[in-house]
């Protein structure tokens, strides 16, 4: 992936694609985020985060990897200071991102026990699913780029205690407005996903950071797609508060065995806090292929949320009057397209990311053709997910792994501008979907979900105009 950096510096500004560092506005003042390897070792240096994330034995830890990086010879390459990638600790990023982001969707299917519980309106219920999705958005835009500027496996292993209790609160919540507030802080501590992935990223060697970030976020949308079916199962079972005490033990597991086996990774761009936040701005101006991949995703998390969050709406205006546990059903249908992410993302190392776009947005499209004309059967239903997810995946995987190819001092903050525009789209999408459904019913939601994939044909149609134009552009458009 080194290569591609090169590739790609036609669209950033001339010079620019020859640099490592981040640019002065990045780092803030000069010296603002410059700490010795005294003051490191002594735990002084840094902002508050810092000194509350780090810590003294973790900034030794990190002192004494500067320091060896100061004596390494000048030709060593950036992955030789690497640790080992293994199978095992790829699985293990993949097994805590999908537990993690399963917190924010176990009460989807449990509404109707927790309204009983607490006597809620239908109004008033309608918060508890949409908390964690806001408290989540904030968490990306406000931890997230903390992952460059503190040690990553410190920062994990501590907002996934902070989810363990989050969670209790949530199964011990005494009133409903408790809950909601208990459930706004598990989304916003529930960004561990959004830092294992560039950490995966980082440790990844180039030529396969595709297929180990893809295999990391089918963790992912495996975690989410079934979610809600565990939830439903555990929930008729043993009731609804007993979901979020095993969820609690299991994220102290999860904490335990990230802090074993996770490799520590000193920071990539220590920086005040404030200077973190505003570099935000100056990467996003900088770096037109984190926008344009930025545009992709949002397009594809638009078109994916409109199925989602009609669904189980759709099932039950159908002759059968199918319930959520039919609807929990088809998650388990689209965890066959999550399984396709690794074959994606080495596709992606081999022959690019725009086909790869391409493909997953035709698929995407496709999708919904299928949803409006078979919409009314079941096995239509799950033929039209299986190629929803698969499409959306691919081209998940696919921008991920060009976002990540891009600065590796600051791939946290550059997750956090991609995983913010999909946010923005999946919340629109979700919206225009509602919409659609009380004016025209299924036809009006697949006509949303298809125009929203086909957004990003023009978003990738300049690219290729972009890239034709320079001699060095054919691979870039592949």
């Amino acid at each position: 992936m080194g290569g591609t950096d090169g590739r790609m510096a036609n669209e950033r500004d001339p010079g620019a694609g020859s640099r490592t560092a981040s640019p002065a506005e990045l780092n803030g003042p000069a010296g603002a985020g410059d700490t010795s390897d005294s003051e490191l070792a002594q735990g002084r240096g840094g902002s508050y985060f810092t000194r509350v994330f780090v810590g003294r034995t973790g900034a030794r830890r990190c002192a004494s990897v500067v320091a060896d990086q100061k004596n390494a010879p000048m030709s060593a390459t950036p992955s030789a200071s690497k640790p080992a990638l293994g199978r095992r600790l790829v699985w293990l990023m993949a097994f805590a991102a999908g537990a993690t982001v399963a917190n924010l969707y176990f009460n989807q299917p449990l509404l109707t026990e927790i309204g009983a519980s607490f006597g809620a309106s239908k109004q008033a219920l309608g918060l508890v699913p949409t908390l964690p999705q806001v408290g989540y958005a904030i968490g990306i835009l406000l931890l997230v780029p903390l992952g460059d500027s503190l040690e990553r496996r410190r920062m994990i292993v501590l907002l996934t205690v902070a989810i363990s209790l989050a969670l209790v609160a949530v199964a011990a919540s005494p009133s409903l407005p408790f809950l909601l507030a208990a459930s706004l802080v598990l989304g916003f501590t529930t960004v561990v996903p959004q830092l294992l992935i560039p950490f995966a990223a980082h440790l990844a060697p180039d030529e396969s950071r595709g297929r180990i970030v893809g295999t990391v976020m089918s963790g992912v949308l495996i975690g989410i797609l079934l979610s809600r079916t565990v939830a439903g199962f555990l929930g008729a079972w043993l009731g609804w508060r007993a979901v979020f005490w095993i969820a609690a033990g299991l994220m102290l597991l999860m904490a335990a065995a990230m802090r074993l086996m996770l490799p520590a990774q000193k920071p990539e761009s220590p920086m005040p806090y404030p200077a973190l936040l505003r570099s935000l701005g100056a990467l996003w101006r900088e770096e037109p292929i984190v926008r344009r991949h930025a545009l992709l995703g949002a397009a594809s998390f638009a078109s994916f949320a409109a199925f989602w969050a009609i669904l189980a709406l759709h099932l039950q205006a159908l002759p059968g009057a199918y319930g959520s546990d039919v609807a929990g059903i088809f998650g388990v249908v689209g965890v066959v397209g999550a399984l396709a992410a690794p074959l994606v993302g080495r596709y992606a190392d081999r022959h690019g990311g725009l086909r790869v776009n391409g493909i997953a947005i035709s698929l995407l499209v496709l999708a919904y053709v299928g949803l409006w004309a078979f919409g009314s059967s079941l096995v239509g239903i799950a033929a039209g997910v299986i190629l929803l997810d698969l499409g959306a995946q691919s081209n998940h995987i696919s921008n991920q792994t060009r976002v990540y190819s891009r600065r590796p001092e600051a791939r946290s903050r550059l997750n956090t501008l991609y995983m913010v525009s999909c946010f923005a789209g999946s919340s629109a999408g979700a919206w225009l979907a509602s919409v659609a459904w009380n004016g025209w019913g299924w036809a009006g939601v697949c006509a949303v979900g298809a125009g929203a994939a086909a957004l990003g044909w023009p978003v990738l149609a300049a690219a290729r105009r972009r890239a034709s134009a320079d001699p060095q552009g054919a691979r870039l458009a592949s």
